[in-house]
């Protein structure tokens, strides 16, 4: 009498191999952007370290100093003007990566995404260990580590776009605000884990906080040139179903009615269309015609007041945590995680409720408008004891990564592949380019104003995110209105 087939063998079968090679690329594409991200969040912790309160620190015996003070900094961050030159090291970083961002789509579309990545993160390995070793050459000049950060920025513009894109040509639009949500939790993941290894050198040799991220970014590049699959079409595979004909569409960026599942091939017929429309070369999409796409200006600039609140938490927070609760910096650093955690949740749950609802401009709108009085109650209560960090760290991180997680994948991936494009999946990359470049230059101004603004009160840090939070709500309700404009036709056509 033979068995039955094992459980295990049974779930591998039950997959078709177009599934099995999609669940590779949505994994590969996690790893590489988890990478960039883990080399980006060494700073924000190591921050705390280079500038210290001295006066708690036990100093050596044998030690010769002659400013009781600053015995304990790291030159030249032991001046007064600490936080300002802060502020310059991230906007080297930042507006460097604003800067290139615009450019990096216009590339992407045009060469080969496998070389692009490999070597964006291959430098990117290279620049983040110069961070590091500049702690081991005993370098104190804030021109070396400006310049190793913005060549850096530079080098990490070839990340986004390229993921996006790779994605973007492996899944059609079904489900497709909840699978990008979970796989966007590659960012909150990246930062977890580059505290928490920068964290675990910080105290004794901060060089290794960046050296050791570098180290896994190089890798990753190494692992995308031998196994990043581009297209569908390379391995036989069949091509997503980006639009159906027949579909109406209600709001702006509502999904197809059908119920196809992300991991599913489409149909038969519909495979052939596709199959057979992509024969046609397609020419790659100018930055004006991206920019004619509905929704595509909106949806930037909301993301640059979006991104601006994420990336003064991203490289502010463990020094305010450090600050106010009085956290050593490694307790700061992990303490900061938390943040990034409800961040995962933020993107998973934005989403599905897109998904569900089909209102992308609305999801966003709903959770920046509810993300502006929790950050006011967080920088009042949030430091009222560690139960009380925690929580408000979790909602916070959600409602503040929410939307920018949504805009930067799902809505990034609907714009680029909107009908108006006629099937030239091409301006892909240049739309996420322009979406993230937009955003991109918030990420360079919140840091930047949070260096200025932090000496005179961590209250008006927060006063400026929250109105950051507002204008962001505010430049998307032309689409909301369309939104609910869409969906009280539909009702009322299913009522008629």
């Amino acid at each position: 009498m033979r068995s039955s087939l094992a459980p295990g063998i049974k779930l591998i079968t039950s997959f078709s191999r177009d599934s099995w090679y999609r669940g590779f690329i949505l994994l590969l594409t996690f790893l590489f952007y988890t990478s960039y991200h883990l080399s980006r969040k060494p700073i924000s912790v190591v921050k705390s370290q280079l500038h210290r309160n001295c006066s708690t620190v036990i100093r050596p015996a044998d030690l010769n100093i002659t400013n009781n003070d600053t015995w304990c900094d790291w030159a030249p961050f032991d001046q007064d003007n600490y936080q300002t030159l802060f502020g310059a090291i991230d906007n080297s970083f930042l507006v460097a990566y604003a800067i290139g961002m615009f450019f990096s789509g216009i590339f992407g579309e045009r060469l080969p995404l496998r070389y692009y990545l490999t070597a964006g993160m291959v430098l990117s390995g290279i620049f983040t260990s110069l961070f590091g070793l500049g702690y081991y050459m005993n370098i104190h000049s804030v021109w070396y580590y400006a310049f190793v950060q913005a060549m850096n920025g530079l080098v990490q513009t070839t990340g986004w776009p390229a993921v996006v894109a790779c994605v973007g040509n492996w899944f059609g639009k079904g489900k497709r605000g909840f699978i990008m949500g979970v796989w966007n939790s590659h960012t909150s993941v990246g930062n977890i884990l580059g505290s928490l290894i920068a964290g675990v050198f910080v105290s004794s040799a901060w060089g290794m906080s960046f050296i050791v991220p570098g180290i896994i970014i190089f890798s990753t590049g190494v692992l995308c040139f031998f196994f990043l699959v581009e297209h569908p079409e390379d391995v036989n595979c069949t091509a997503p179903q980006h639009h159906q004909e027949s579909a109406e569409q209600e709001p702006l960026l509502r999904n197809s009615s059908s119920n196809e599942e992300i991991f599913s091939s489409p149909p038969p017929g519909a495979a052939n269309s596709v199959i057979e429309h992509s024969e046609e070369p397609a020419e790659a999409i100018s930055f004006c015609g991206a920019l004619k796409i509905p929704g595509v200006v909106e949806f930037s600039l909301c993301l640059l007041f979006a991104k601006l609140v994420s990336y003064t938490f991203l490289y502010w927070l463990p020094l305010y945590i450090a600050n106010v609760a009085h956290f050593d910096p490694k307790g700061a650093g992990d303490m900061s995680t938390l943040f990034d955690v409800g961040g995962i949740l933020g993107g998973v749950v934005a989403g599905l409720v897109s998904d569900y609802t089909g209102g992308r401009a609305s999801t966003c709108c709903v959770m920046l408008i509810v993300a502006a009085p929790m950050l006011f109650v967080y920088n009042h209560v949030g430091q009222n004891g560690v139960p009380t960090t925690i929580g408000m760290l979790l909602v916070c991180g959600a409602l503040v990564n929410g939307p920018y997680a949504l805009i930067t994948t799902a809505v990034s991936a609907d714009l680029g592949t909107h009908e108006s494009l006629r099937g030239n999946s091409r301006a892909l990359s240049t739309v996420t380019a322009i979406i993230d470049g937009t955003g991109s230059i918030g990420a360079a101004l919140g840091p930047l104003l949070a260096g200025v603004i932090s000496p005179t009160g961590w209250n008006n840090v927060f006063y400026m995110l929250i109105t950051a939070d507002v204008l962001a709500c505010l430049l998307l309700s032309r689409l909301v209105y369309k939104e609910i404009r869409g969906w009280c036709g539909y009702h009322t056509r299913m009522r008629g």
